[in-house]
């Protein structure tokens, strides 16, 4: 099995023959890379050494600078959404090994993240469309666009676009011909929030430009090849500065699917097939941040009220990282409030107006 640092070396050496002037600067791809990069991924996870090894080293932090400080030197986000789980059924489980082997120890993490509504809002959609509203805008089932589009205009991608900030929402199983307001494969609207608002869909159209454009498959497909998808762009340098991405729904532990059978491990099968590559992009180096949560809590045994904290997880180079750990009750408003924070848009969206933004996350002070 590969290291986190080999699937990260492999990636790179891949990314220096694509476009060595974003990605090689300081880091030439030699044989061994290429050779590395022409491997097929493996898709268990390595327990071996840390992301600190593809990640520089932080600068000291500096105590008396204010906690928000970092927030403002971060250009690019990528925002990962998984499904369904509770952090207790995450957290230390053997079925999630790439995730507590490697990310946990290098990253910040906020234990007490709840779904909306301090984790009472179910089900799935009117989470997402929370994290792009700021409110479930009167949404309470997963129905597709054709019966929950909204008209509202003031969401997070048209403050972003108003002040010219590039967005990209990547929906893993789309061919990115058309803008993908129905299940195609394991992919869902539900969870692709985008998709809801009229001013992005064109009035619910299929052919819908705005969306065609900014709502991109994850991987090549043949339509992709005009527009973009998130493999490519990661190579290229050519992601948006705010990126939603959503694996289907056998890989964001939604669902047990053939031959694995297992939502934990799958989902995180997948986080250790992209990660590495989010790490390895020009966009993350270059003082970039992931984010990775999930939705909801599902009523389980140990949670019956479905309402128990369901984790955030954040790498940067602008992070405190190593484990760092608070205990702050965070929930949905607070990622939009913070997404807000980095790219300075307002105004604070609905419940991102009184949620605690997770700067205490970050360094005091960007380097």
């Amino acid at each position: 099995m590969r290291t986190i640092r080999s699937r990260v070396a492999a990636v790179l050496g891949a990314a220096c023959l694509a476009a060595p002037m974003l990605v090689c600067e300081s880091r030439p791809a030699g044989p061994a890379g290429a050779a590395a990069a022409s491997a097929p991924p493996k898709s268990a996870p390595a327990p071996l050494e840390p992301l600190a090894s593809v990640v520089p080293p932080a600068a000291p932090t500096a105590p008396s600078a204010p906690a928000s400080s970092a927030l403002s030197a971060i250009k690019t986000v990528f925002l990962v959404l998984m499904e369904n789980k509770t952090w207790a059924e995450v957290k230390g489980n053997p079925d999630a090994a790439f995730l507590n082997r490697e990310i946990l120890p290098q990253a910040s993490i906020a234990g007490r993240y709840r779904g909306a509504l301090g984790g009472t809002l179910h089900p799935s959609e009117p989470n997402y469309i929370w994290m792009e509203a700021g409110d479930n805008l009167g949404v309470t089932d997963d129905d597709d666009p054709l019966a929950n589009h909204r008209r509202q205009t003031d969401h997070l991608v048209t403050l972003l676009e108003a002040a010219e900030i590039s967005w990209r929402a990547y929906e893993e199983d789309i061919p990115g011909d058309s803008c993908p307001l129905t299940k195609v494969g394991w992919y869902r609207p539900k969870h692709n929030p985008m998709v809801f608002f009229d001013d992005v869909t064109g009035g619910n159209a299929p052919t819908s430009a705005r969306c065609i454009e900014h709502v991109r498959p994850l991987t090549k497909t043949p339509a992709s090849a005009k527009l973009g998808d998130f493999e490519t762009d990661l190579l290229t340098g050519k992601v948006g500065r705010y990126n939603f991405i959503t694996p289907n729904m056998c890989n964001d532990m939604h669902t047990p699917c053939p031959p694995v059978g297992n939502m934990i491990k799958q989902g995180d099968d997948w986080l250790a097939t992209w990660v590495p590559r989010i790490l390895a992009s020009p966009a993350y180096r270059q003082n970039g941040v992931l984010f990775i949560t999930w939705d909801e809590a599902e009523s389980t045994e140990q949670c019956p009220g479905a309402d128990c904290p369901i984790g955030m997880i954040v790498l940067s180079p602008l992070a405190k990282g190593g484990g760092y750990t608070n205990d702050v009750p965070y929930e949905h408003g607070s990622l939009l409030r913070t997404v807000e924070e980095i790219f300075r848009v307002t105004p604070y969206l609905r419940a991102a107006s009184r949620a605690t933004s997770l700067s205490d996350l970050f360094k005091a002070r960007a380097p």
